[in-house]
């Protein structure tokens, strides 16, 4: 089965460095076939037969013995990013005029009330749930109306690790 991990907050303002290669290799060390890393946010594409609990714990466990320190991973079944990516508008982009974003939720948080909750002006911004998701589209010259940047201090923001539409896309393309 094809399996993607998401790493939240790796490479990010000089924090939290990670080789590509060096995490490459350790999914390899644990025995996940086929891994690919598609640029440096710590997306890793592997293919496993094991159950995806089980892949989960191993690569959080290796994860903080080989770098030395923890960081949130979500790993997903690629399956579950079609389905997330096939309910995004296909008009939705990552250009000049608009900003789209996928917002991957940890199981906790999982849930379509989270939309509800989010810190974000409605009128500006478009967001919709899908299991295992938010994602939003804005037209850019609203994006400070919308309040999308107060989404980082939004107190359940370390439960969701966020890509734009492009890289999800891609994801689920493999």
């Amino acid at each position: 089965m094809n399996y993607i991990a998401l790493f939240r907050g790796i490479n990010v303002g000089g924090k939290n460095k990670v080789e590509m290669p060096r995490l490459k290799s350790l999914f390899e060390s644990i025995g996940l076939d086929n891994v690919e890393s598609y640029i440096n946010s710590g997306n890793i594409i592997f293919n496993s037969n094991d159950k995806i609990d089980i892949i989960w714990s191993s690569i959080e466990k290796n994860f903080k013995y080989e770098f030395g320190f923890d960081v949130p991973i979500l790993v997903k079944a690629q399956n579950d990013i079609i389905r997330i990516e096939k309910s995004i508008p296909e008009n939705w982009q990552n250009n000049k005029e608009q900003k789209t974003d996928v917002a991957f939720l940890f199981p906790e948080i999982d849930s379509p009330d989270l939309l509800d909750q989010l810190p974000v002006n409605r009128a500006f911004i478009d967001v919709r749930y899908a299991k295992g998701a938010i994602f939003w589209n804005i037209d850019r010259k609203y994006q400070n109306k919308s309040n999308l940047n107060k989404i980082a201090s939004y107190k359940l923001y370390k439960l969701i690790t966020v890509r734009n539409i492009n890289t999800a896309r891609y994801l689920a393309n493999w």
